[in-house]
C-alpha cells in the first residue's frame, strides 16, 4: 500500500513493506532503527504482521529501503499492485507455504529422533550397553539439521555484531552437543556399561562422563513447536484478513467527461472523481 502526501516543502510517500526473516521482537527493533537513520524517513516495524510502514520523501526510493533492510540480513518485498491483492488466495488451505512446510518437516523429524534420546537419557532402566552412542546418532540430525534455522539466524546476527534469541538457542544447543561429543570421545562417557542417573553432589571430574544430548533435543523440539504454531496462526489470521478485503468493492463509478464509468478499483488514478 502506498499513499502520497504533498506538503509545501516536500512530498512524502508512505509505503508498506513485507519483511521476512524476523524471529523475535528485537529483529523488528533493529530494522526500525536502521530505517529511521535514513534522512527524512519515519518507519515502524510490526513483528506480528511482519510489515514495515515507512514514510519517506520522494528522493528515497523503495529499492533503497529494501537494500537497507537486506543489509541487516532480512528480506523486504515492495508493495504489490492492488490487482494482485484480489488475485491472492483467500483460504488458508490454499497453496502450501514453503516456510510452514519446512517448519513442519523439521518439527516432525526432531520429535521422532529427540523423544528416544530423552527416554534413554532420563530412564535409567532403558540404558543398555552402548546406548550413549545411539543417542549421539539420533541427536546429531536434530542439533545440526532441524535447528539449522536458529544457527543460520545466529550467524547472520553475528556478522552484524548483534545477538537475538536465536543466538542463545544456537550457542546453548551447540555447547550441549559439543560437550557431549567431547565426553564420548575424550572422556569416560563412551565406555561400555555407562549409566547416567540423577545426582545431587558435585564431584571433581564428573563432567567427563555426563551427556547433555537430551537437553539440546528438548530445547529444539519445544522451540520448533512454538515457531510452527506461530506460523500457522499468522497464516490463518492473514487468510481471514484477505477474506475481509474480498468483501470490499471490486469496481467503482468514475466521473469522466461528465459521465459515470464503471472501472476496476485497480484502475483508479490520482485526480479521479469517483463514488
Amino acid at each position: 500500500m502506498t499513499t502520497t502526501i504533498a506538503t509545501p516543502t516536500t512530498t512524502t510517500t508512505t509505503t508498506t513493506l513485507a519483511i521476512g526473516g524476523m524471529t523475535c521482537a528485537s529483529c523488528a527493533a533493529r530494522i526500525t532503527r536502521r530505517l529511521n537513520k535514513v534522512d527524512g524517513v519515519e518507519a515502524t516495524v510490526n513483528y506480528a504482521t511482519e510489515q514495515a510502514v515507512v514514510t519517506a520523501p520522494d528522493t528515497v526510493t523503495i529499492e533503497y529501503l529494501v537494500a537497507e533492510v537486506e543489509a541487516l540480513g532480512y528480506t523486504a518485498t515492495p508493495p504489490a499492485r492492488p490487482s494482485a491483492a484480489h488475485d491472492a488466495p483467500a483460504d488458508d488451505e490454499g497453496p502450501s507455504d514453503p516456510h510452514l512446510a519446512g517448519l513442519r518437516q523439521r518439527l516432525v523429524a526432531s520429535v521422532l529422533l529427540g523423544v528416544p534420546v530423552l527416554a534413554l537419557s532420563m530412564v535409567n532402566t532403558l540404558q543398555f550397553t552402548y546406548w550413549q552412542w545411539l543417542t549421539l546418532t539420533l541427536a546429531a540430525p536434530v542439533v545440526l539439521w532441524a535447528a539449522w534455522l536458529f544457527h543460520r539466524a545466529a550467524w547472520t546476527n553475528l556478522r552484524h555484531a548483534a545477538a537475538t534469541m536465536d543466538t542463545l538457542v544456537s550457542v546453548g544447543t551447540l555447547a550441549a552437543f559439543g560437550w557431549s561429543v567431547y565426553a564420548l570421545f575424550r572422556g569416560t562417557a563412551g565406555m561400555p556399561g555407562m549409566k547416567m542417573g540423577f545426582t545431587i553432589r558435585l564431584e571433581r571430574g564428573a563432567g567427563r562422563n555426563e551427556l547433555y544430548l537430551e537437553v539440546a533435543c528438548a530445547v529444539i523440539m519445544f522451540l520448533l513447536a512454538g515457531r510452527y504454531v506461530e506460523a500457522r496462526a499468522k497464516r490463518s489470521s492473514g487468510a481471514a484478513l484477505r477474506r475481509l478485503l474480498d468483501l470490499g468493492a471490486k469496481d467503482v463509478a468514475v466521473l469522466r467527461d461528465g459521465h459515470e464509468v464503471r472501472v476496476d478499483v485497480a484502475q483508479l488514478a490520482v485526480g479521479d472523481r469517483f463514488v
